[in-house]
């Protein structure tokens, strides 16, 4: 195996492979909101590079139906469904955004996200892992 020539990007991937399902969670929701963030500073600089935009809208819609298709709807039943209805609005609002290169259409979106990712972030932090079948070595 080949030794990594970057280490930001080995801890980067590293990070991702150890972290639980919550933690996974809340990265994907820190990306888009960063997504978003890039796209509404371009927006506002007077250059507008829209090409920058237009790519940081689209990750960010990526990581929305990343998000989608990883909802289980037998274990979250309702909750899931809500969900999945806020992402599809996120994902018409952030296909409208970009055609018509709203940045407040954009800060609309990247708040409700924000909010999720709190909300995330705080199951992902209580969450306590279930110990794994093995040996116990202390008795």
């Amino acid at each position: 195996m080949k030794p990594y020539t970057n280490p930001l990007k080995a801890y980067k991937e590293t990070n991702i492979r150890t972290a639980s399902q919550g933690k996974l969670i809340v990265m994907l929701y820190e990306e888009a909101i960063r997504q978003l963030d890039l796209a509404i500073q371009e927006l506002e600089k007077k250059s507008r590079q829209l090409d920058t935009v237009h790519n940081a809208i689209v990750k960010a819609q990526d990581i929305v139906t990343e998000l989608m298709v990883s909802l289980d709807f037998e274990k979250g039943g309702e909750i899931a469904k809500n969900l999945l209805g806020l992402y599809l609005f996120f994902n018409r609002q952030l296909l409208e955004a970009n055609v018509r290169k709203d940045a407040s259409m954009l800060r609309d979106v990247r708040k409700l996200l924000q909010e999720l990712k709190d909300a995330w972030a705080q199951i992902a932090h209580v969450q306590v892992e279930e110990p794994k079948p093995g040996i116990n070595i202390a008795g």
